[in-house]
């Protein structure tokens, strides 16, 4: 029996490195030299040349497409946690005609998949004269963001005791101070949890900026690694360098909300 935890533990270790091992390989060969590299791919770099990192920045034009995605996925996340939170205090508090009805449109809109809709998005946009615009960034992507925020913040605002909110209302609270009072720090845990989640796939949308904007200066990262690699494809070094510039955000944003993120999962499963 004893040995039943040991076992656990050393397939979740390996399951771990499985997964960490190709991201810490990219990482390896980023700060390689084209000899380094010939040498073996798990042989370590002579030292931490960031020559790659810096050729991929200024010749790939990362530098561009970084602040592109910066600029796409700021607005697209506030703005989708700030309508996910005014819609789903309507579906979870409100009394609304067809409820149900629209709750299950926009369950639809979660598993429609973007390439359903893709081509008379473009032709809207195109005749609404918004394409190669950041506009053609962000709005479909809030657009696509809102079934899940409204659904999840739905949920959690249900989750929230109703004595708080009915203590409020015999207070005499409005609604704007129930909603921004009581019930948006009571699931702040969930809010963080969205934004993080939101941050992701905002980050890593290839489809959209791919179709609604072909001006180089509008690009975003995976969209400007994808035209980086069929430029570079010999330079294997630099070209890590370019992945890692694309992935390294992501790690550095997870491990910083690493335990709000936990913490808004673990809430949602307990409740």
């Amino acid at each position: 029996m004893r040995s039943t935890p040991v076992i656990s533990r050393a397939l979740i270790w390996i399951v771990a490195l499985m997964t960490i091992l190709p991201f810490l390989m990219a990482l390896m060969t980023s700060f390689k030299t084209q000899m380094e590299l010939f040498q073996g791919v798990f042989t370590l770099p002579a030292s931490l040349n960031f020559k790659n990192y810096l050729t991929a920045w200024q010749q790939g034009h990362f530098n561009v497409y970084f602040l592109n995605s910066v600029l796409v996925v700021i607005p697209v996340v506030l703005c989708s946690v700030l309508l996910g939170i005014l819609a789903g205090f309507g579906f979870a508090w409100l009394r609304i005609p067809g409820k149900k009805a629209i709750a299950a449109m926009l369950a639809l809109g979660m598993v429609l998949p973007s390439e359903a809709f893709i081509i008379p998005l473009y032709h809207e946009l195109r005749w609404m004269g918004l394409t190669n615009t950041y506009l053609a960034l962000i709005l479909p992507q809030i657009a696509l963001s809102l079934p899940f925020t409204t659904l999840m913040i739905a949920s959690a605002f249900q989750q929230v005791p109703k004595e708080l909110v009915e203590a409020a209302v015999m207070d005499g609270a409005s609604r704007i101070k129930i909603l921004w009072g009581i019930l948006v720090p009571a699931i702040w845990p969930t809010l963080s949890t969205l934004g993080l989640l939101l941050f992701i796939w905002t980050w890593n949308e290839f489809l959209i900026p791919l179709i609604l904007v072909n001006k180089d200066e509008l690009r975003t990262l995976p969209i400007g690694m994808m035209f980086f690699q069929n430029k570079n494809t010999i330079d294997i070094p630099v070209l890590m360098a370019g992945a890692m510039i694309v992935i390294l955000p992501l790690v550095a944003v997870f491990l910083i909300f690493q335990r709000k993120f936990i913490s808004g999962v673990t809430e949602g499963a307990v409740k």
